[in-house]
């Protein structure tokens, strides 16, 4: 596969995936479950992943719920973004790669697929609307309040001019003991 497909720097939320064409017994190897997963990300024309954000399994681990149930359900991906492609995703057979944005870590890369893999689709995942209300609580209205500044005691004042002077004795018998 000659297609590249851009991932801009610190991308979020973006769900990828492939078909991995390879025989069962191939695939803990390609993987990196065996491994680091070093020829997952040749692959994908990469020089590493993040595996917490990548899967690899059979599609018939998904039974009863299938790939687009476990990309809604699972992954957050809306229904209605899947739905142009849910007969191709419900066809699939053997093994896929669902790569997730943290796999990149953050880095702007230019993947490159090439054999075993082949990409199938790229989704998003649903994001919650950002709503700013006014906090229901009384308590919350109004401005901060500062303490006043408290003003030392006398018995501050008396303690701390007693030091000093504790200390301008010592500093004096220092110098005496010094001299002689």
């Amino acid at each position: 596969m000659s297609d590249t497909i851009q991932v801009p720097a610190d991308e979020h939320g973006v769900i990828r995936v492939f078909r991995v064409q390879l025989a069962a017994e191939e695939i803990a190897d390609f993987a990196g479950q065996s491994g680091e997963g070093a020829a997952l990300a040749a692959a994908l024309g990469v020089e590493r992943l993040n595996p917490e954000y990548v899967e690899v399994f059979p599609v018939s681990d998904l039974t009863g719920l299938g790939l687009a149930g476990y990309l809604s359900d699972g992954l957050g991906v809306p229904p209605e973004d899947l739905a142009a492609d849910r007969a191709m995703l419900e066809a699939v057979e053997g093994y896929v790669l669902v790569l997730s944005s943290g796999a990149l870590e953050g880095r702007a890369e230019t993947l490159r697929p090439r054999a075993p893999l082949r990409w199938m689709g790229t989704w998003h995942e649903a994001g919650q609307p950002v709503e700013f209300k006014p906090l229901p609580a009384g308590g919350a209205q109004g401005g901060v309040h500062t303490a006043p500044v408290k003003t030392p005691s006398n018995n501050a004042i008396l303690g701390r001019v007693a030091m000093m002077a504790l200390l301008v004795l010592f500093a004096l018998t220092a110098l005496m003991v010094w001299i002689s």
